[in-house]
């Protein structure tokens, strides 16, 4: 959570001059990430085109019928800013959503919901390629995170985000816009915790979004054909490995500057590889020194890199990956010595929403490359 706080702040800064929606989602006004080098609008609207067609064309889940269906009014418990949690009720399936950050508006394309959207924004990477045609249906912003009073310009009926991102300085406070008749919902794995109560970000807070956004959208099926992909993509790999006694040790680090970030058993890649069937070697700890890792010596490490929108993928991984590889004091490790020192993409293992599944298959190959290759 760390870098996301961080983020925030910087946006809230630029958010502070006062860019207003009134400018067309295909223009070239700079940014308001906070990040200089973060691509405009325009140019993350070209690379989100389908390749070969500039048209939207119809989504495979289009032409999938739902076989359950929502029963309104439908009661939803989410969160408010602070973490509280607070019951919201849908009389109908929401017509004009605002989706802001990547793992909302992928939700929303892959249950095929482009045609429920009024806006998107914040989107970090490319959205994938069979969900570019739905994505070029929907209205860009400039803003990468709209602010309070372009927000409220577009009348949404419900605001799809990040905790982080219902702040005063942006999108605003959720008690506020469901007072307003616009209901809100956030990623359960972004709620904030306080000194006396922690929470855990977990694979089964995942479903429970994607499972939540089928019955507000009454597309039910959608979202439990996607949940059982995620689960069975599990299941195979543990069915796999049932005769492997000796599970490997696993530290999953984000450098970050000059501190290194742990994913322990509380964070969402945590609970993604011990459901692999691996063990942490260093569960409790939320950042780790050189000597910590010295002292673990895991089996495997996985290093996290994010690649955002502009920059080169391959260089944002390798920088990342040269932290621990590179280093003369960890050489000695044996995951540095078995070539087992393995990328794993920030987006696919944190709030994590339709991409779990990549972050699955992505920690399942890393963890047993023989049982990977052997599919």
């Amino acid at each position: 959570m760390k870098r996301r706080q961080i983020t925030t702040k910087a946006l809230a800064l630029i958010l502070a001059v006062g860019m207003s929606v009134g400018a067309s989602a295909c223009g070239t006004q700079a940014n308001n990430s906070g990040d200089a080098n973060r691509q405009d609008a325009a140019a993350i609207k070209e690379n989100n085109q389908a390749a070969g067609t500039s048209q939207a064309t119809e989504t495979d889940s289009e032409s999938v019928t739902s076989q359950k269906s929502t029963q309104y009014p439908l009661t939803i418990t989410t969160y408010d800013y602070d973490g509280n949690e607070i019951e919201t009720t849908y009389e109908k399936a929401p017509e004009k959503v605002l989706a802001v950050y990547q793992g909302c508006i992928e939700t929303m394309l892959a249950l095929g919901l482009e045609d429920h959207i009024v806006a998107t924004a914040g989107l970090d990477n490319e959205v994938p390629d069979d969900q570019k045609a739905a994505f070029s249906k929907t209205k860009y912003l400039d803003e990468f995170t709209p602010s309070l009073e372009s927000a409220t310009m577009l009348e949404p009926d419900l605001i799809f985000s990040w905790s982080s991102l219902f702040s005063d300085k942006n999108l605003g406070d959720v008690k506020n816009w469901i007072e307003k008749g616009c209901n809100t919902y956030y990623n359960t794995n972004t709620r904030p915790g306080t000194d006396a109560e922690k929470h855990d970000r977990t694979l089964e807070n995942e479903y429970t979004d994607i499972l939540n956004m089928g019955k507000i959208f009454d597309v039910q099926d959608k979202a439990e054909a996607i949940v059982s992909d995620i689960k069975a993509s599990i299941q195979q790999t543990t069915d796999a490995i049932k005769n492997i006694e000796e599970k490997p040790s696993v530290l999953i680090l984000e450098p970050m500057g000059d501190s290194i970030t742990n994913y322990g058993k509380s964070s969402l890649g945590g609970d993604m590889v011990t459901a692999l069937g691996a063990t942490l070697a260093n569960p409790d700890a939320s950042t780790v020194g050189k000597e910590d890792i010295i002292a673990a010596n895991p089996d495997v490490i996985f290093v996290v890199y994010m690649p955002y929108a502009g920059d080169d993928p391959e260089t944002v991984k390798n920088q990342q990956l040269n932290v621990i590889m590179e280093d003369d004091s960890l050489k000695s490790l044996d995951a540095v010595k078995n070539g087992r020192v393995v990328p794993i993409m920030l987006s696919e293992m944190y709030a994590s929403a339709t991409r779990t599944q990549n972050g699955i298959e992505s920690f399942a190959a890393g963890l047993y490359p023989d049982v990977a290759s052997a599919k």
